[in-house]
């Protein structure tokens, strides 16, 4: 007699939400809507005649906000990377994460 042999497969799927309502994924999605429409605002005050200096001013912030959000979403997406690898990998981002916001909030203050 023949015999039958049970087979299971197990299908897993893996996401960045970890099954949370507010994923990783789904805020990046809404983080680059807001940050498209700052950039179309900053991109018609450019355009509205109004006191240059201020003009500038209120347009760097918005853009360095702006910035400053998507930076936030990558710095979590590359720290999920470098968790589990070796020191060297986690001081060469801290380093960068470093370098990276002092560049963005230098330019904001001067």
């Amino acid at each position: 007699m023949a015999e039958k042999k049970k087979t299971s497969s197990k299908s897993t799927s893996k996401s960045s939400s970890g099954g949370a309502i507010w994923g990783l994924n789904k805020i990046s999605m809404y983080i680059i809507i807001v940050v498209a429409v700052l950039y179309v605002v900053t991109t018609i005050l450019s355009f509205i005649p109004l006191d240059l200096a201020l003009s500038y001013k209120v347009i760097g912030i918005i853009n360095g906000f702006a910035t400053a959000a998507m930076i936030t979403v990558v710095s979590i997406l590359a720290w999920r990377y470098v968790a589990h690898k070796n020191a060297t990998w986690q001081v060469i981002y801290i380093i960068c994460l470093i370098l990276v916001f002092t560049g963005v909030v230098i330019p904001l203050i001067v």
